[in-house]
């Protein structure tokens, strides 16, 4: 469908064409469409010609609807092949209204690069997606960068930025300026003005319009940026392999020119524990010679590949008024927003006249802000909502349309000093002077104690008390959503929503341990970098260690919806709903280096340390504060067999053994989270 297309495009999948309900994906949720697979897992059938139809129709109905309220300028839309500097042509859309060409105030530009096709790039599409831009008037382009679809080159996952040396030293920023400099030339009645946009992959490439800037590039604004794809981002988080999502997307992209993501009907938890390791399921699709999947089986550290992929080390003083854009539930690219805007904001100088980037942090899944009211989130495994505000409409309104109206057009109404962010369960939005915010907020520790118990009350007494021990199992890993995990884009899958599921479906298993704070007796508000610290060990020689902080509703309370009875529940789980509010995994090997990574001594107590990434979530008068510690989550990561290997990735099944693994909570090593807490709270 050419309006779902669009949405690809902008990494909006799901706002429309009937693709399923808050997604906001890179990818479509069903490519049965552009080529064969190389995988050996089964394809869903296409639909019969009848239901094509009647589907064709239900479409054009909800396309009129949508379009309803639209009043703004009718679009015309060409096609152009525009050269780059080593001969390579991008194949390129572009959007206009109607007449301004030769009457009219010249328009700036507004773009989106991507690698998932520009075909469906039309005008009803544009007024559906972006309203209150296509009624300002733009010219809006879209191009498929180098190697993706109708475009020429070559296709690097993320491309690395190269010195420039020649003109056959090309990257992302080097094609953006090409194309630039062609479409002021080329495009009359333009105002030499270009803003860039994009979420995920988008986002990554809106932020290489940032680097060696082009003089007409006035705004940019990266959304959930994949920024470093081995610290935090889509294939790797702190060492810990992304299994599931490595596999679909890889074949996704590099597996043929445009988009064929699979769909199996099999439970991936089942496919992915058959075949022991992630070399096992690679070979099974035949997938083991794309350039991606070959450098996982063979380079699983942070080397120099991995290394040369990161853009943060190229971010310096923001060269561009830049807005990135983020969401606490995305369950891709979570990391990369805060990180590019960290990494560009220590740049600035101390009071420099032209503060240049600002953030926005929401209550959102991946590009979640970009369709929708953006009034709840969730499925059928738990839905949380937002006292009726309608958060998505908000920041459209409020933050990126006067954003780019400033910079391109020199309309007033962007007035955001530095950072916005939706506080959820007080359910307001707040402003910051910076992120985290370093004034009204103070650092707390919660310890993890024995009896399951929490407390800001550091332990006394015994050096070597342990808080909880646990037999962690490889041949029965913790499932990290609702069985059966669907593909990453299959159909009916809750990969979009599953971080927001509810956990007590998990929490009463026996191999992980939970600490619970009292009930709260007041609201107590968290704002900033939560930070894992823990003091462990294990009887094998390496581990995983995923850490959850969680909100533990009371029975029956408001602003969420429970999963169907059964569902949800797991044997020993008790309260309420239990929503993650953050959450991240370390890989025991790269405790103390991840360029280097090292054997765990059996049964030594080590310290592992690591960011669970930034919050604004109020736990309201009455619930509880859980902290989960687990060593599996699969099958998203691939298991650690929990004996040293070189390279889990070609693990032997024999090196996958059930190990004993105990958290301390004793004056000696305080296992705790860092937490920056509201002044004023009073704590339990």
């Amino acid at each position: 469908m050419r309006v779902t297309r669009l949405a690809v495009c902008l990494g909006l999948v799901g706002m429309m064409g009937g693709v399923g309900n808050g997604w906001a994906q890179t990818a479509p949720a069903s490519t049965a469409a552009t080529t064969s697979n190389t995988t050996t897992q089964t394809a869903a059938p296409a639909p019969a010609a009848a239901k094509a139809e009647d589907a064709a129709a239900a479409r054009k109905a909800r396309m009129a609807e949508m379009l309803k309220d639209y009043h703004g300028p009718e679009y015309v839309r060409s096609e152009v092949m525009i050269p780059m500097r080593d001969g390579a042509t991008l194949h390129t859309v572009i959007l206009r209204p109607v007449g301004s060409e030769k009457d009219g105030a010249a328009l700036p530009f507004l773009m989106t690069r991507t690698p998932y096709g520009v075909d469906g790039y039309e005008p009803d599409s544009l007024k559906i997606v972006f309203p209150t831009l296509a009624t300002s008037g733009y010219i809006f382009v879209a191009q498929d960068i180098r190697g993706r679809y109708a475009s020429g080159g070559q296709f690097v996952m993320n491309r690395p930025i190269v010195a420039h040396t020649t003109k056959n030293d090309v990257d992302e920023t080097t094609d953006t300026n090409d194309t630039i400099d062609w479409l002021l030339k080329n495009v009359p009645n333009n105002s030499a003005k270009v803003g860039v946009m994009g979420v995920s992959y988008p986002g990554f490439l809106a932020m290489m319009a940032g680097i060696d800037a082009n003089p007409a590039v006035k705004a940019i604004s990266p959304q959930a940026p994949m920024t470093n794809i081995w610290i935090g981002d889509d294939f790797f988080h702190n060492g810990a392999f992304r299994e599931t999502y490595g596999f679909d997307y890889v074949q996704g992209l590099e597996a043929q020119k445009t988009n064929g993501f699979i769909d199996s009907k099999e439970d991936q938890y089942d496919f992915f524990l058959k075949h022991v390791n992630f070399e096992g399921a690679a070979k099974s699709a035949g997938m083991t010679q794309l350039p991606t999947a070959k450098v996982f089986l063979s380079e699983p550290s942070y080397v120099k590949f991995w290394q040369d992929m990161a853009v943060e080390p190229h971010l310096k003083r923001p060269e561009v008024p830049t807005l990135e854009v983020g969401g606490y539930w995305d369950q891709e690219d979570m990391w990369g927003t805060q990180a590019e805007y960290k990494a560009l904001r220590e740049h600035e100088k101390p009071n420099e006249p032209l503060h240049k980037v600002w953030m926005v942090l929401g209550p959102w899944n991946h590009g979640g802000w970009e369709r929708g009211a953006g009034d709840e989130l969730g499925g059928k495994f738990g839905t949380i909502t937002f006292g009726g505000e309608k958060t998505g409409a908000y920041y459209r309104a409020h933050f990126e349309a006067p954003f780019f109206e400033t910079y391109l057009k020199g309309k007033p109404g962007f007035d955001l000093e530095d950072t916005a962010s939706f506080r959820t369960g007080e359910n307001r939005w707040h402003t910051y002077a910076i992120w985290p915010p370093k004034v009204g907020y103070h650092a707390e520790r919660l310890y993890l104690e024995a009896d399951h118990k929490l407390s800001f009350v550091g332990p006394k007494g015994d050096y070597d008390v342990k808080a909880a021990a646990y037999v962690a199992d490889p041949a029965d890993p913790v499932p990290y959503r609702h069985r059966p995990v669907q593909s990453t884009y299959g159909e009916g899958s809750t990969w979009r929503t599953w971080l927001v599921e509810d956990q007590r479906f998990v929490s009463g298993r026996k191999d992980l341990a939970n600490f619970e704070t009292p009930v709260l007796t007041s609201d107590v508000t968290v704002t900033g970098d939560v930070v894992a610290d823990l003091f462990g060990a294990t009887t094998g020689t390496d581990t995983d260690w995923i850490v959850k902080l969680i909100d533990v509703y009371p029975d029956g309370a408001e602003g969420v919806t429970t999963p169907e009875k059964g569902e949800a529940t797991g044997e020993g789980a008790a309260g309420g709903y239990e929503l993650m509010v953050a959450e991240e995994i370390l890989r025991g090997r790269y405790r103390k280096s991840f360029t280097k990574p090292e054997a765990v001594k059996p049964g030594e107590v080590a310290e592992y340390k690591w960011s669970l990434h930034g919050v604004d979530h109020t736990f309201l008068k009455g619930h509880r504060v859980m902290v989960e510690v687990q060593s599996s989550w699969f099958p998203l990561y691939d298991r650690n067999p929990q004996t040293y290997v070189e390279n889990i990735m070609t693990a032997p099944a024999s090196a996958y053994k059930a190990e004993t693994v105990s958290v301390f909570g004793s004056a000696k090593y305080p296992s705790h989270l860092d937490l920056p807490v509201a002044d004023g709270a009073v704590l339990p």
